[in-house]
């Protein structure tokens, strides 16, 4: 049988590493666990960091707000900070899984899980977030595009955790949107995603843009050539339209027990298109 270790600071968390090494850290553990059933893993011991104190709770941080690895999507979802800066994150958190999950599941786990098809990484891609890695050592930062490496794949060393993700307020007029396809309204893994982030005019001309896709390419696909097309027009659909091609050339999907390539393409363009109907915000 593995030892569990149930540390209630980081200073616990540092002395369970140095007795188990070769220890795999959890917090909700909704992932890990059905690792360990399917037999894709088997560590030495365990160390559950979902009562590490150091890592709950949101706070103001200059010109950013600082969101704690531990924190669960149930506890953001109804953080009042994360809901007045970050709109385009609380409505991914509002689909990702069921209640259950977002009341056990913590945003650290779904950033250092790297699923293409995780719900918080396309809204965290856009708002340019950086994620804040701790270890014995101390801290330091790394934009997500850096951190996630592919398909569970993340910048960590042995003795590293994700501490928490640091994201700039922004200032202007953003609307924001969220948007996944999947085969049922809850508990669904998408097939395909979008997150939006816009900056308009009084007139609804786009002066800033930030897209991303998740579930169409091995980590979040983003679309830079899209993203400055916009800028300048008005959020139409003709507008939209005329920017299928680079996004259909950015996006790599794959057949999979959900769904094939040529319908996850079909749908990140759908997607794209159902921005029109935030011209009028």
């Amino acid at each position: 049988m593995r030892p569990v270790f149930l540390p209630k600071n980081l200073r616990e968390v540092w002395e369970a590493w140095d007795r188990e090494p070769m220890a795999s850290v959890y917090a909700g553990g909704t992932d890990l666990l059905v690792r360990l059933r399917a037999g894709l893993m088997d560590p030495q011991a365990l160390i559950c960091i979902e009562r590490v104190k150091e890592l709950k709770g949101v706070r103001y941080e200059e010109d950013s707000v600082f969101i704690g690895a531990g924190n669960t999507h149930a506890e953001l979802l109804d953080d009042k900070t994360v809901q007045a800066h970050f709109p385009v994150l609380v409505q991914a958190l509002q689909v990702l899984a069921g209640p259950p999950i977002r009341h056990m599941g913590t945003i650290g786990g779904n950033v250092a899980n790297a699923s293409p098809a995780g719900d918080t990484l396309p809204p965290l891609y856009i708002l340019d977030a950086e994620v804040e890695i701790w270890s014995r050592r101390g801290a330091h930062t790394l934009p997500i595009t850096q951190f996630i490496q592919g398909p569970g794949k993340v910048f960590l060393k042995p003795g590293e955790l994700v501490g928490g993700l640091r994201i700039k307020k922004r200032s202007g007029r953003w609307v924001h949107l969220y948007e996944k396809v999947g085969h049922r309204k809850a508990q669904a893994c998408a097939v395909a995603s979008l997150a939006a982030i816009l900056k308009t005019d009084a007139n609804g001309v786009v002066e800033e843009a930030r897209l991303a896709w998740g579930s169409v390419g091995p980590t979040v696909v983003v679309c830079p050539e899209a993203e400055q097309a916009l800028k300048g027009r008005p959020l139409l659909a003709e507008t939209l339209r005329s920017l299928l091609p680079a996004v259909q050339e950015a996006i790599s999907p794959i057949d999979d027990i959900r769904a094939t390539a040529s319908y996850r393409r079909h749908v990140a363009g759908a997607l794209l298109l159902r921005l029109s109907l935030l011209g009028g915000r």
